[in-house]
């Protein structure tokens, strides 16, 4: 029996010792970002959206498409129909084929979708060692934490653990399930200089264009909201002058 006991306990031993160095690596929970949207008054920061639309321009489009908007989309961060047209007209596009049927590009304009950096996704992966970049029209909704996940992915690139072997190809993420992500570290202080003078550390940086995704995302969430509180405060008023009505009408009624 003593020696049933001391092989369990060895077992345990043994056991406790493959699964810490395991535990040890699982992810850290989301860090909880105030974000200016959040709550049932929240809106959005459009000073902060646009300057996150610069850091998705200088930056994060290099890789990632967004292939869900339009140029003429920005006019919902507060961007003018100059600006919009003069950000357009900076970008090159496919427009169709010529006369010969070769493939012709040109000037954008706010009615055409974001350009892509790849003409397709094989191409993508040609270019990135066969990593797909996920297209960010709608990256906030369709990733579990939404703004925190992607914050986090963003700010989450550190040294490794001691012990922590990363793949060849790889870097280490904090954030990233597994943490080792395809993409190397996008953001870095002093990256993207604003022309408000706003800060441009890496939490700074990442914060913006994580508003621009947002809205991006939701870009009626605002309207929305409106909306809702509209309609409580018209069943409010409702409310009280069924009831009012109702006193009126049962008062001179004995019960």
């Amino acid at each position: 029996m003593r020696a049933l006991k001391l092989a369990a306990i060895g077992l345990v031993s043994a056991a406790l010792a493959i699964a810490l160095p395991a535990l040890a690596q699982e992810d850290e929970p989301l860090a909880r970002q105030q974000w200016s949207w959040q709550g049932p008054f929240g809106t959005y920061d459009l000073a902060a959206a646009q300057r996150g639309f610069q850091v998705y321009s200088e930056v994060c489009a290099n890789c990632h498409s967004m292939t869900q908007l339009h140029y003429r989309d920005l006019a919902g961060i507060g961007l003018t129909p100059a600006q919009i047209k003069a950000i357009a007209a900076a970008v090159t596009v496919p427009q169709g084929v010529d006369d010969q049927g070769n493939p012709k590009q040109g000037p954008a304009t706010p009615a055409d979708q974001f350009r892509s950096p790849f003409p397709n996704p094989q191409a993508a992966r040609a270019a990135l060692n066969g990593a797909l970049p996920p297209d960010l029209s709608v990256i906030i909704n369709a990733r579990a934490g939404g703004p925190d996940y992607v914050y986090g992915i963003l700010t989450g690139f550190v040294p490794p653990p001691a012990g922590f072997k990363v793949q060849s190809g790889l870097f280490y993420n904090r954030t990233f399930e597994g943490h080792q992500i395809a993409m190397p570290q996008p953001l870095h202080d002093g990256q993207v200089t604003f022309a408000d003078g706003s800060g441009n550390s890496i939490s700074d940086e990442a914060h913006d264009v994580v508003t621009f995704l947002a809205w991006a995302a939701n870009p009626d969430l605002v309207q929305r909201k409106q909306i809702g509180w509209r309609v409580v405060l018209f069943l409010v008023i409702m409310t009280g002058l069924t009831y009012a009505v109702k006193r009126k009408i049962w008062s001179d009624v004995e019960h």
